[in-house]
């Protein structure tokens, strides 16, 4: 689990309900119709611009944000160094059938044990890998739109609201409901757009990326070991992916 994802989502919450409390009565921040103004109506928005597949599927991709387990680059690249030894002294062969920790990889290294050449190999898997960026950034997309039509919605509730109290001047108790609505939806779509959709949006790139990265050094190594490089130069090769301070001398 990604815990900063989980700590930022929780204080943020924490922060604002705690001020509430402190200034006075928490049932003055809930209405009704400033909920279904931003919640349901940036919903609703937010369907017409993407298709119902993808905009479904972004409830599934957003787990990432919070259960996503990133591989640690140099755990990858000493599996894959021990592959590359294996590979020069035994041949490409000996690696059927050898457990394989990331799915991407273990693809790869089956195309090598089937004979594909490489051209087909980095053909295939860098379609792979392109499909999959597009897969993931899809559902960031979303959020990103409800980052964008949240707050807007807040400014039609605000809209709403002055109309409503405007035209009820002369009757000084609409007045409250009517501002509580035009206050409340700029609020509720604040907290929508910068503490939940955005947020959210942010991470999921953060781990397309991540993806994006391994996937590329996996790509670059499958190459090497096909064409039978020395694994200690491979290994070399490989850790320009990790900052040169992380980096460690291979004994």
């Amino acid at each position: 689990m990604d815990i900063a994802t989980l700590i930022g989502l929780v204080g943020s919450f924490v922060i604002i309900i705690a001020a509430i409390f402190v200034g006075g009565s928490a049932g003055m921040f809930i209405d009704t119709a400033s909920t279904l103004i931003v919640l349901v109506g940036s919903t609703f928005v937010v369907l017409m611009q993407y298709p119902l597949s993808q905009f479904l599927s972004a409830g599934k991709v957003a787990a990432k944000a919070f259960m996503f387990k990133s591989v640690p680059l140099d755990t990858l690249i000493d599996e894959i160094y021990g592959l590359a030894d294996e590979a020069r002294k035994g041949g490409l062969l000996s690696l059927e059938g050898k457990e394989v920790g990331h799915p991407f990889l273990s693809k790869g290294i089956q195309m090598l044990v089937d004979g594909h050449d490489s051209n087909v190999v980095k053909s295939q898997l860098t379609k792979d890998m392109n499909q999959s960026y597009l897969r993931h950034t899809a559902g960031a997309k979303v959020f990103k739109a409800f980052g964008d039509v949240g707050p807007a919605m807040g400014m039609i509730g605000t809209l709403v609201g002055l109309v409503q109290m405007l035209a009820n001047m002369d009757d000084p108790k609409a007045i409250g409901p009517a501002m509580a609505i035009a206050l409340l939806t700029t609020l509720y779509g604040a907290m929508l757009a910068n503490m939940v959709c955005l947020p959210i949006q942010a991470k999921l790139n953060i781990r397309a990326n991540e993806e994006l990265t391994c996937q590329k050094l996996i790509l670059d190594a499958l190459l090497a070991i096909q064409s039978g490089q020395n694994p200690r130069i491979l290994d070399g090769a490989l850790k320009t992916y990790i900052a040169e301070s992380k980096r460690t001398e291979r004994e």
